[in-house]
């Protein structure tokens, strides 16, 4: 994992806005900076910065930007599958100098064509320039697990893992998107990545995932898709056939994120994602678990019996970090300037802290249980779409309907989802997702209001959902926060179920085996039973990490209200009569609990970046 940022265009970068942004890399890469710049035939400029976090090759080597031929490349993340992917560089008797994914990705491409990525097993987001020709290109990871932003000017491209680098190479402050943080305050976190160009600043871009974008003399010339989301389901598939596939898979992907030189620590829960993951590490593969956990002081969310029932069951390290409540808004604030961004959920500020614990503890590598939800099926309106999926099926309909009366609807608060014929009634119901923004729309003075949209993949409801859940809606807000908050650290954040084999597997199990007896993951339980305890496999409750915001957000303190109701440009745009009254509660639903932490975030974010 490192930090990458750079340009192309008609006139030369200054070396004091190289060095400006090199200087604010550190984080993503205390180990090694550099850039190199290049002048092309047709006179245009080009400079790649790189700063390093050593995880694989730790030899001065293997730093970047590094050369193959003539051919240059500034890599952040990994290529998982690169001793497989040398083997083949090997066979075709090409030499390498180094031990290093970086080399390996750089010289297939180089010896075998941009086809090679298809082969390319990891988290990536690169730039590559071509000596020889001049051409730029931009990749993306299939699922846009690395970030990579960039901006186009008159001049040229600008470039980097964060919005931060590409402000330093520009020289200049970045124009607030108002709009954006409208949209995050009324409708919420998952409204933010429906379009590519909804950003928190006016021209801000990211390069979509499973894509390489070409650029020419500083400009972009062609956007070339490498990979599309494959939907395909094969109905033949017997439940104990998706189970067998889907182990199969599941153990490989935790087999190929358990290689580094340095070593790895687990993000765990009491739930089934985090406990398969280090399951199988510990079981399978006999790795030195050390799982990391926030524990929560709401009943809610604590989940501390589950979590020491793992610790027991599989004999591995374990380290509980009690919720910190001290110097809130001041974390935050440092937070917010970190993403370039108001934080998205309570539940990442949370996870920056138990990030800081796996970091004090010398690790380099946090692994999380990021996707399980949206690829096995987890979230509470998943096991409504699927009574609507099996409606025409009556004897699976009425006992599939009964086990959700008894499990799952005395825990749901979402007042829709309490409703079992939610989507029988209409499927196209969606008010749940932007829970009560008519009514925040009423704490802006100017009201605004955006209506739910989603991509078509599939005919299929539930399915659908999850697709969009994915790729738009909850994925990419929770791989933001995980590689901001990682890397404020400097940790690499690993994934392991956003596997590419694994996703297209999972995508073709047939609908009917997602939820059993209602229990949401069936597969994904049924796959690691006999590795992960059972107690954990059978645990219907659904937690994760969370946490309310009046555990850090004490408002009634006086100098805390003093400073949320001080002057402050948000109130240029929010009714502070509004804030006040709602400060005024002492017991918030969790929608109006989300509202007041977003606009916290809103006004922070106005009070660092307001020009």
């Amino acid at each position: 994992m490192c930090g990458i940022a750079g340009y192309q265009g008609r006139s030369p970068l200054s070396q004091q806005r190289i060095d400006a942004c090199l200087a604010i890399m550190n984080r993503r890469g205390p180990d090694h900076r550099e850039a190199r710049s290049w002048q092309s035939p047709s006179g245009a400029h080009t400079t790649l910065l790189h700063s390093r976090l050593s995880i694989i090759d730790l030899d001065p080597r293997a730093h970047q930007p590094m050369g193959f031929d003539d051919a240059w490349i500034s890599l952040n993340g990994e290529i998982y599958n690169f001793v497989e992917r040398r083997k083949d560089l090997e066979s075709a008797g090409v030499a390498l100098k180094t031990r290093s994914d970086t080399e390996v990705l750089l010289a297939s491409i180089r010896r075998f064509g941009w086809d090679v990525l298809d082969k390319c097993e990891g988290m990536w987001a690169f730039a590559l320039y071509d000596e020889a020709s001049g051409q730029l290109k931009l990749s993306r990871d299939r699922f846009g697990e690395k970030p990579l932003y960039y901006f186009v000017t008159s001049d040229g491209i600008y470039f980097g893992s964060e919005i931060k680098f590409i402000a330093a190479l520009l020289g200049r402050k970045l124009p607030i998107n108002h709009d954006h943080l409208w949209r995050y305050l009324v409708n919420g976190y998952k409204a933010l990545y429906k379009k590519s160009t909804h950003a928190f600043f006016h021209g801000i871009r990211e390069v979509s995932g499973g894509t390489n974008l070409v650029c020419e003399n500083g400009k972009i010339t062609g956007e070339e898709r490498y990979w599309s989301p494959a939907f395909e389901i094969d109905n033949g598939m017997s439940f104990s056939q998706a189970v067998a596939g889907a182990k199969e898979r599941l153990i490989r992907s935790v087999e190929l994120r358990l290689r580094a030189d340095v070593p790895l620590a687990f993000c765990m829960s009491g739930g089934v994602d985090s406990n398969a993951l280090i399951s199988i590490a510990k079981r399978e593969f006999n790795y030195d678990v050390h799982g990391f956990t926030i524990v929560n002081t709401d009943a809610r969310y604590e989940e501390s019996d589950m979590v020491d029932l793992a610790v027991r069951g599989l004999g591995v390290r374990h380290t509980a970090i009690p919720v910190a409540t001290d110097h809130f808004l001041e974390g935050l604030r440092s937070l917010v300037r970190q993403h370039d961004a108001p934080v998205y959920t309570i539940t990442y500020y949370a996870q920056w802290i138990l990030q800081k614990a796996i970091a004090d503890a010398g690790y380099r590598i946090s692994i999380s249980g990021t996707a399980a939800d949206e690829l096995f099926s987890g979230y509470y309106d998943h096991h409504l779409a699927y009574l609507q999926e099996i409606e025409g099926d009556k004897p699976h309909h009425a006992s599939s309907l009964a086990s959700w009366k008894t499990h799952i609807q005395p825990v749901v608060r979402n007042r829709h989802l309490r409703n079992p014929d939610l989507f029988v009634a209409d499927p196209a119901f969606r008010d749940h997702i932007y829970l009560d923004a008519d009514e925040f729309s009423g704490y802006l003075t100017t009201p605004w209001a955006e209506p739910f949209d989603e991509t078509h993949y599939s005919s299929n409801l539930l399915r659908n959902r999850m697709m969009n859940e994915l790729f738009h809606e909850s994925v990419p807000v929770i791989l933001h926060e995980d590689d901001l908050n990682a890397m404020y650290f400097s940790i690499e954040n690993r994934s392991p179920f956003l596997d590419r084999d694994l996703f297209e597997f999972c995508n073709s199990i047939p609908t009917r085996h997602l939820i059993n007896d209602g229990k949401a993951k069936a597969i994904l339980r049924e796959a690691v039973r006999g590795i992960a305890p059972d107690a954990i496999v059978d645990n219907r409750r659904k937690v994760g990490f969370n946490a309310p915001v009046l555990d850090y957000l004490d408002v009634k303190n006086p100098d805390v209200r003093s400073y949320l109701l001080d002057d402050s440009p948000i109130y240029e745009y929010v009714r502070k009569d509004r804030i006040e009254k709602l400060m005024g509660r002492s017991d918030l639903p969790n929608s109006e609990s989300k509202f007041l932490f977003y606009f916290v975030n809103c006004k922070m974010f106005l009070e660092e970046f307001a020009a």
